[in-house]
């Protein structure tokens, strides 16, 4: 049976079963004819205002696929845990995800030091991690598959479109994390490779929501444009403060890159209103995909619901991992990947057709620069066609 949205619904299914059970006797399915998926965000703290929604997308994948008959015909049953904005807590729950509930893979984290978190005990475990959000680069482990965006996807674009824009004079802001200072350091080496000057660089920790005197060094630098890669409620501290003390994005605009429209609920769009952002994939993508992908999140989670980069790229990243165990004919790590390396596997996103590159198990993907818009919503002003990843910056002098 379908939804008024045309997605097939679990629940018709759900009472087949219950109904060949009461007339047949058939034997219900018991927990080792599933596949345990792990989910891993964080649910509170910080970073729960970017971290729940990506939660929910992939839940909302699972049941579609289960819908459709799950993965090798077996339900796909997902184990949710609470990373709870704190890195120790992401690795010890990742441990016991892998080891007490013996996942077949992992989907989570959003900061790099949570995934830095994870790395280590997913590798030491050949435990598979699917990691959806855009980050630093200057990484590639066997057991991690990235379906956000590398740097070439998203920060070096984002600064090679500003200085086309006139910008010349960059102010860096971000959280003191390994995000933020590695890509500082790279957009340092750009500016300087194309003639343009960081005029002050500052950092707060994460979750930090002091901004008065970074204010006043912004206003004594003079910059023509902030590049900000603030996380969490970082965002909504600083663009409170910053909209207090006078700044617009006429006067002073802003490039964000972890900022999507879930943030923009939160912060507040009167205080980013016309402020630009670097991701791959906005609500307002003009597909048939993307206007079903946004109906049944809508109609499963809200319709004042939105979606965004991150949560459509857990969503998408559930539907590569299945692809790939079909293809491997199994859930065991290790086939599973020699599945993605030999190259092949993608699928019909939201942001348009993605495929994983087999050699760094990292997306194919477009970059598009954005303006956020008065409904809160975010607007394309600039795209490009699939990039291929290089997350070590080798295509680049």
């Amino acid at each position: 049976m379908r939804t008024k949205n045309g997605l097939l619904s679990a629940k018709p299914l759900i009472w087949v079963f219950v109904l060949a059970i009461l007339a047949f006797g058939i034997a219900p399915i018991s927990a080792q004819d599933t596949i345990k998926v792990g989910i891993l965000h964080s649910l509170s703290g910080t970073m729960s205002i970017s971290e729940t929604t990506v939660r929910d997308s992939t839940l909302m994948a699972i049941e579609e696929i289960n819908a459709a008959g799950g993965v090798l015909g077996r339900m796909i049953e997902p184990i949710v845990e609470d990373g709870a904005s704190d890195w120790p807590t992401f690795a010890e729950k990742a441990g016991k995800l892998l080891l007490e509930d013996q996942v077949a893979v992992i989907f989570g984290c959003w900061t790099s030091a949570s995934r830095k978190a994870v790395l280590p005990v997913v590798e030491a475990n050949n435990g598979l991690l699917f990691y959806p959000v855009q980050y630093e680069g200057l990484e590639m482990s066997p057991n991690i598959v990235y379906t956000g965006a590398t740097t070439n996807q998203q920060i070096v674009p984002a600064v090679e479109w500003l200085l086309s824009q006139g910008k010349t004079r960059f102010f860096l802001l971000g959280s003191d994390y390994v995000f933020p200072r590695t890509s500082n350091t790279i957009i340092r080496a750009q500016l300087a490779a194309a003639g343009a000057e960081v005029v002050g660089e500052e950092y707060v920790p994460l979750g930090g929501t002091e901004f008065s005197s970074i204010l006043l060094r912004i206003q004594e630098a003079a910059p023509d444009v902030i590049f900000n890669t603030l996380n969490g409620d970082s965002n909504v501290a600083f663009f409170n403060q910053y909209a207090d003390a006078g700044y617009t994005a006429e006067t002073l605009p802003t490039m964000s890159v972890s900022i999507a429209e879930e943030e923009v609920t939160g912060i507040g769009v009167e205080n980013v209103l016309g402020h630009y952002v670097s991701w791959n994939y906005y609500q307002t993508v003009d597909s048939e995909v993307n206007a079903a992908f946004v109906a049944a999140f809508q109609a499963r989670y809200g319709e004042n619901r939105v979606t965004s980069d991150p949560m459509e790229a857990g969503y998408f990243g559930v539907y590569l991992w299945a692809a790939a165990v079909e293809a491997a004919g199994s859930t065991d790590v290790d086939a599973v990947r020699a599945a993605i390396n030999a190259g092949g596997i993608g699928t019909e996103a939201p942001e348009g057709f993605v495929e994983l590159d087999g050699l760094t198990q990292h997306t194919v993907k477009p970059v598009r620069i954005g303006i956020i818009r008065e409904d809160g919503l975010i607007d394309t002003v600039f795209e490009t066609e699939p990039v291929v990843p290089d997350p070590y910056l080798c295509g680049y002098e």
